[in-house]
């Protein structure tokens, strides 16, 4: 029987919970819970003898994981997993892994929320636009880019893709068109959506000469991570050009400077893209069978830091 930590500041839903208790205990193992815990020094003391831990946004860093001697594999609900020392825990023996597609849909929806928001002015009463027939950029076709893309098609809209690491040939069997390069996305489409992760190559790499080749009246949307962002110059290039609008779900460093832009920014108060029932359950239970299979088989499918 091992010991399976389910560690979430921000807890899931109870039948979330109930759920992945289980297919845990399912398998023969014991669910240990720690919910809305307050101090680090919780999550030190309760991961000492934890054998696996699910987590979702909350930070695993080289002091949880030396706290915690037995562990063996950390499964975070949900795509993203830079609250993890992936580094660290590769030189522990630790095994990452994330819950990939899980909350695809979810983020596509919000995605087209915002949208329609932004079209239509915010709700302010004025004549907006509609989002049929215009040209759609999605920036990377993963999980979520294709969910995207297939709600875009029920608006009629145009759409157009780029990914560095997804063949052209799959894109276009969905009917997408594919483009060489970020350049061409921007300066095509009507609305770029980003879906990019946050890595040492994508980081801050949103920036001014990119956003800038955007159309007229253009609209960049990013449900990705904050960390894309190159801030400052998107800034300085939303003070330049007043038909320039973004929406996000991940409020800004910034968010005071972006405020002032009235009319044409909305930020959600936190990161909303995985905030529906359906999603949480979803990724809370990949997450408790991914743990169930690595230590049945040895199974590390989902692994992120091999």
């Amino acid at each position: 029987m091992k010991k399976i930590l389910l560690a979430t500041e921000k807890p899931f839903a109870a039948e979330a919970v109930e759920g992945i208790m289980n297919v845990i205990e399912g398998a023969g193992h014991n669910l240990a819970l720690l919910e809305k815990y307050t101090d680090k020094s919780q999550l030190l003391d309760a991961v000492k003898d934890a054998d696996a831990m699910i987590v979702r946004s909350d930070k695993v860093t080289p002091e949880v994981l030396d706290a915690a001697k037995n562990l063996k594999i950390v499964v975070r609900a949900g795509a993203g997993y830079d609250s993890i020392d992936t580094e660290y825990a590769k030189k522990n023996g630790v095994v990452v892994e994330n819950t990939p597609g899980q909350n695809s849909n979810a983020v596509a929806e919000l995605v087209f929320g915002l949208l329609v928001y932004a079209v239509r002015n915010f709700y302010n009463g004025k004549s907006g636009t509609e989002l049929k027939g215009k040209k759609l950029g999605i920036l990377a076709y993963g999980n979520v880019g294709r969910n995207v893309a297939r709600i875009a098609k029920g608006f009629g809209m145009d759409i157009y893709a780029y990914d560095a690491y997804c063949p052209k040939e799959k894109i276009e069997a969905d009917g997408v068109k594919a483009v060489c390069c970020q350049d061409e996305l921007f300066k095509l489409c009507d609305v770029v959506s980003l879906h990019i992760p946050a890595t040492a190559e994508t980081r801050q790499s949103i920036n001014y000469a990119l956003v800038s080749q955007m159309v007229k009246g253009g609209i960049l949307v990013n449900t990705a991570r904050k960390e894309v962002i190159n801030e400052p110059e998107l800034l300085k290039l939303m003070a330049e050009r007043a038909d320039l609008k973004y929406v996000t779900d991940i409020k800004p460093d910034a968010d005071a400077e972006f405020a002032k832009f009235e009319g044409r920014y909305f930020s959600t108060p936190k990161k909303m893209g995985a905030q529906t029932a359906e999603a949480n359950t979803n990724a809370g239970l990949a997450a408790a069978r991914q743990i169930n299979a690595f230590f049945a088989t040895g199974d590390t499918t989902f692994q992120v830091n091999k």
